[in-house]
């Protein structure tokens, strides 16, 4: 008995993942976060927190957390799982033998982070040749921890365990938007937001992974992104298709390679956002 189907989001090919497998890669994915969560609470919030500017020509910071949280999931790897491969966001990439790999972001949303905001998270995904195979998006400081992939859609926090699941909202005029612009994105990705935007009802700004998070817990119905890398979104693709919605590029095809993002809650209204992207 397997515990996933021959075919993914997107009609990807997936090979079968045996229900003891996915009970070993799911424990894998839970000691990643807790050892995430051990790296990094220490330092949320911590005055005198010291930043490092990864970007010449703009602003993109790193912290001791940051290297300190993918160390400590690094570790967790070496011993459950060396022959799996690694794509990290601070310390690059490692060839794994096994076929998958975990695809590691420590603080997504370093920005929020030293803002002492907490809507950064750790995301963790396990990822094969057509993508990701399960997702967490965590939030340490707040508890919550939202699960997604390989026969699994749940949160567990402050407000107990509850199963995931998308909203059904069809119209636009109805719609919750989420999104970083503009803070990211080029000004012709910022047109094609703002004719979305202009048609939604409500559109909220700045809380990083915590927005994709929002979405498969059904609290949201979109997010739009631009300029995103592979660890930052990994995670949350697989979390939000469990939940029953879908995310793409704005093309309409896979989007864990990063770029331009579109996760909507459902078929539906991800079509009406993605003509608007692209008209």
């Amino acid at each position: 008995m397997t515990s996933t189907h021959a075919n993914g989001a997107n009609g990807r090919h997936r090979a079968d993942i045996s229900e003891p497998l996915a009970a070993e890669l799911w424990a894998t994915a839970h000691a990643l976060a807790d050892a995430a969560r051990a790296a990094i609470l220490p330092h949320f919030r911590a005055l005198g927190l010291d930043a490092e500017n990864k970007d010449a020509s703009g602003f993109d910071p790193v912290t001791i957390a940051d290297r300190a949280a993918e160390v400590a999931m690094r570790e967790v790897l070496a011993q459950r799982r060396p022959a799996d491969g690694i794509l990290g966001e601070e310390l690059g990439s490692t060839t794994g033998t096994s076929g998958l790999t975990w695809v590691l972001d420590p603080i997504d949303g370093t920005r929020s982070f030293l803002s002492g905001t907490p809507t950064w998270g750790v995301l963790i995904a396990l990822s094969d040749d057509s993508g990701p195979r399960l997702g967490i998006v965590d939030q340490p400081f707040t508890g919550e921890r939202f699960c997604g992939g390989l026969g699994r859609a749940d949160y567990v926090g402050p407000l107990g365990t509850r199963n995931l699941g998308t909203r059904a909202t069809t119209d636009l005029a109805k719609a919750i938007l989420f999104t970083t612009f503009p803070e990211i994105g080029a000004p012709a990705d910022r047109i094609a937001f703002e004719k979305v935007k202009a048609q939604a009802q409500l559109t909220r700004y700045g809380t990083d992974c915590y927005a994709y998070a929002l979405l498969a817990a059904g609290h949201i119905d979109l997010v739009i992104e631009a300029g995103l890398f592979p660890y930052d979104v990994g995670g949350p693709i697989a979390v939000i298709e469990a939940a029953g919605g879908i995310v793409t590029n704005w093309e309409g095809g896979p989007a864990h390679g990063g770029g331009r993002v579109l996760a909507a809650a459902n078929a539906s209204l991800h079509a009406k956002a993605l003509a608007l992207l692209n008209g």
